[in-house]
């Protein structure tokens, strides 16, 4: 997967150590558009599976979520699921195309095709729309999908748009600092009341 391109041919999105790339991110996400497809690039530090959610909010309950999850025989497959509260149940329709997948150096990585249009259908939302981004990724056993492994898994800070192609670095856990203005004003009032004193 090569991200020299995101920001300028597709979108990307990277989570885990500042300056990690698709074989380096705890997460990896790329999207582009490709005539009537978007086409979807995932990749993640696991040996189970690798989600994206599309979603009308930031919570986890009724999604749309791709995912690619590495089964028993060695084989990377695209799966279909709709959230259903904390539960993600598989759904026979799926819209992915021209799939691929492998699983290397314990990662999942894969990539597929979906219509940015489809039919009014409940459990598959139109792609020219803009959504919240969820992503996930966890253990899988004997190729059925467990519990993703952070309790609070990344989402987009805003709702995405495939016409828009931009390159989102967000740091996980390990990395954050307190780097915010609203934090760094927090630090500045907590020394200069530490500093005065009490009366």
């Amino acid at each position: 997967i090569r991200v020299d391109d995101c920001g300028k041919t597709k979108g990307c999105f990277r989570y885990g150590k500042p300056g990690c790339n698709a074989e380096t991110c705890d997460y990896f996400l790329s999207y582009r558009r490709i005539g009537a497809d978007v086409e979807f690039e995932l990749s993640a530090d696991t040996d189970g599976w690798v989600a994206v959610g599309f979603s009308s909010d930031k919570k986890m309950g009724g999604d749309d979520v791709m995912a690619c999850v590495h089964d028993d025989n060695g084989r990377v497959r695209i799966q279909h699921f709709y959230n259903v509260g904390q539960w993600a149940k598989e759904i026979q329709r799926n819209p992915a195309r021209d799939e691929e997948g492998v699983f290397e150096n314990n990662r999942v990585t894969c990539r597929f095709k979906r219509p940015v249009y489809v039919p009014r259908e409940e459990t598959i939302v139109d792609l020219h729309l803009s959504w919240y981004y969820l992503f996930a990724w966890g253990p899988a056993i004997q190729g059925s999908i467990t519990r993703h492994d952070i309790d609070s898994p990344p989402v987009s800070e805003r709702v995405v748009s495939i016409y828009k192609y931009e390159d989102i670095f967000m740091p996980s856990a390990a990395y954050q600092t307190f780097s915010s203005p609203f934090c760094l004003l927090l630090i500045v009032a907590l020394t200069f009341y530490l500093l005065m004193g009490t009366p």
